[in-house]
């Protein structure tokens, strides 16, 4: 079968994004069909995509739905529309069968289903694509592959698959040349899966709550690949990189004994780290620290249920400076638990974290399947018929979200480093431009004054 996977994302800011997951679908399936690779990042409109689809016929074609919004109470942008448009796009040039995957939808499967009017749908890893398309050829019945979700069908939403990953950037990938231009960068991962309890996090129910990891020599040789290319940079795509500390220092050591030279960064937990665990990874190539660090309340912090305290952050903060690596750290002000001597004590506590840059994000976004579903509806904060797929933010009723930013604005007294939100208007007018210079990677560091 002929099958085209389009990654429909064409958010570039702060950066753009390499669409790693459509890397692996496209490996997962081509040794028994023909597959070709469409990014909406590198297109200016839909027309290139229309010209793919008439040059290949395919007989399948899955979209790749990244994020159903940018989860910013502050500035909201919804993305279903245009998912919508390019849904239709694909229909009114091809015949082919309609198939959705992504992380996005696997948080709204049947309401995503119903607006983009798809043929089949896949929840949790888009590998399983695989198995769906035997299916069709031989024209078997579906609704017993884990995960996969028939137009018109109803009952329980199935499982995530849990079979064999098929790892690895696709080596006929053709939008690899527009991430080299646009930042020199590209992704790999470790390891899938979650096995913290934040209240708010997707990660379990996309990934799954059980840790599978990859082993280090393979992340190594793909490493090795993604510098071969010519990319400058690449960021390591695990929900938390030190979820598992000692794979993460053998995947280090396997970056050195393997040779690997190019700069990487990776998001990370700001739990206490083994002893010179920073110096480890720095001396494999870690340039970028990016901490979930959400809050210096150590109230809010229990109540996010976060695997760490105020202190473990300050550790880990000075651990990773000391190492001489660039740190950033993400809040996310306005949860439960949240009051205005809360936010004060967490950024009078930010004061403590020197040379690092802020992002600072206002209200959670409650999606399904968290826990902090369950706590809205039993507070009646939400009802359990609502629908989240416009999104609806948990506010602690302690303080607004306005009076946040106000707080955040005024302690920050103009400093650079910290932003309130991603920081959108700032990056879309500079980071293309010093691109352009030759810069590369995320490039956040340079807001440091």
């Amino acid at each position: 079968m002929k099958v085209l996977l389009v990654s429909a994302n064409r958010l570039k800011t702060p950066y753009p994004i390499y669409p790693l997951g459509l890397d692996y679908v496209a490996n997962a399936i081509s040794a028994e069909h023909q597959v070709r690779l469409a990014d909406m990042n590198e297109m200016e409109n839909s027309d290139p995509l229309v010209e793919v689809i008439h040059e290949f016929l395919p007989d399948i074609v899955g979209l790749s739905l990244r994020n159903i919004d940018n989860c910013d109470i502050t500035a909201p942008k919804d993305y279903i529309a245009e998912y919508r448009e390019l849904a239709r796009t694909v229909r009114r040039h091809s015949d082919a069968l309609l198939v959705l995957g992504g992380s996005g939808f696997t948080l709204f499967p049947r309401d995503i289903m119903e607006a983009l009017e798809a043929d089949y749908g896949i929840v949790g890893e888009g590998e399983r694509l695989s198995l769906l398309l035997r299916a069709i050829e031989t024209h078997q019945e579906t609704s017993g592959i884990p995960g996969v979700v028939k137009s018109g069908s109803n009952g329980v939403i199935p499982s995530p698959w849990d079979g064999n990953l098929a790892r690895g950037l696709h080596k006929e990938s053709s939008y690899v040349p527009f991430y080299l231009k646009n930042g020199g960068m590209l992704n790999l991962q470790t390891k899938r899966g979650c096995n913290f309890k934040c209240i708010y996090c997707t990660y379990p129910h996309i990934e799954g709550k059980k840790l599978r990891l990859i082993p280090p020599k393979e992340v190594a040789d793909t490493a090795l690949w993604i510098e071969k290319t010519g990319a400058k940079y690449f960021f390591v795509t695990d929900s938390a990189f030190n979820a598992d500390y000692r794979h993460s220092i053998a995947v280090a050591r396997a970056f050195m004994r393997s040779g690997v030279s190019i700069p990487w960064g990776a998001f990370f937990a700001p739990t206490r780290p083994p002893e010179d665990y920073y110096r480890i990874l720095a001396d494999a190539g870690l340039t970028h620290v990016e901490f979930g660090t959400e809050s210096l309340s150590d109230d809010v912090l229990a109540s996010y249920r976060k695997p760490f305290r105020a202190e473990h952050v300050l550790c880990s903060h000075e651990a990773a400076r000391d190492a001489g690596l660039h740190v950033a750290h993400y809040f996310l002000l306005g949860g439960p638990g949240e009051d205005v001597h809360s936010v004060d004590r967490t950024l009078s506590n930010a004061d403590g974290l020197e040379g690092a840059v802020f992002f600072f994000f206002c209200g959670m976004r409650i999606y399904p399947n968290t826990a902090l579903y369950d706590m809205a509806v039993a507070s009646a904060y939400i009802s359990a018929s609502r629908n989240l797929m416009a999104p609806v933010f948990y506010e602690s009723p302690e303080i607004t979200s306005e009076d946040i930013v106000q707080r955040v604005r005024d302690h920050a007294a103009g400093r650079t480093n910290w932003v309130v939100g991603s920081g959108e208007a700032l990056t879309a007018r500079i980071i293309p431009r010093m691109y352009a210079r030759g810069h590369y990677g995320p490039l956040w560091e340079r807001l440091i004054r």
